[in-house]
């Protein structure tokens, strides 16, 4: 039996939970899409879900109880201004939750939640794509980019001779003696 189970712990106190659910909320509602862990994103969903709710109301007490969780005044007045009116015919379900998979690092289940009409459109980013192709360098290999930074490497020659030393000594290594005792 689950009882007194009810609510996400996530393994933290009350008041770094409650500290992680706005912050969490005010990157929702900035960006419209976030990527965390599957348990932070179910526990984020409701609230985010009630934030649009009570945006949808669209009065004086309803701001001042978003504000209460989101305390970013210029995301609070998108939440109200244009978010609402995109879900203003919507009775709920505001967000979709959408697993990626493992984490790298610690095989974490990770997760991205988005408010619903704000998908990717590959029209769009492909209509910016084709005009702006020509204008870009092409990229460089791993290779390419190590041996930039490291000074060159092998250098491209016009004179064509491969492998010629013209100063004296040009390949030796000059070093220091180290000194001695301790530092």
């Amino acid at each position: 039996m689950r009882h007194g189970k009810a609510g996400f712990k996530l393994g933290r106190v009350t008041a770094h939970r409650w500290a992680l659910f706005r912050n969490l909320l005010v990157a929702l509602f900035r960006h419209e899409r976030i990527m965390t862990t599957e348990a932070k994103a179910k526990a984020v969903r409701g609230l985010a879900d009630h934030m649009v709710t009570l945006a949808k109301r669209d009065d004086l007490h309803a701001r001042r109880q978003v504000l209460s969780m989101v305390p970013d005044a210029v995301v609070v007045k998108k939440l109200f201004d244009t978010i609402a009116a995109r879900f203003s015919e919507r009775p709920g379900g505001y967000t979709r939750l959408l697993r990626l998979g493992h984490r790298r690092g610690d095989a974490a289940d990770l997760a991205s939640v988005e408010l619903i009409g704000s998908e990717y459109d590959p029209k769009a980013a492909g209509a910016k794509g084709p005009e702006d192709a020509g204008d870009k360098p092409k990229k460089k290999s791993m290779g390419e980019r190590l041996r930039g930074a490291l000074g060159g490497g092998r250098k491209k020659s016009d004179d064509g001779a491969k492998g010629k030393v013209d100063a004296k000594g040009a390949g030796k290594k000059i070093s220091t003696p180290r000194k001695a005792g301790g530092a």
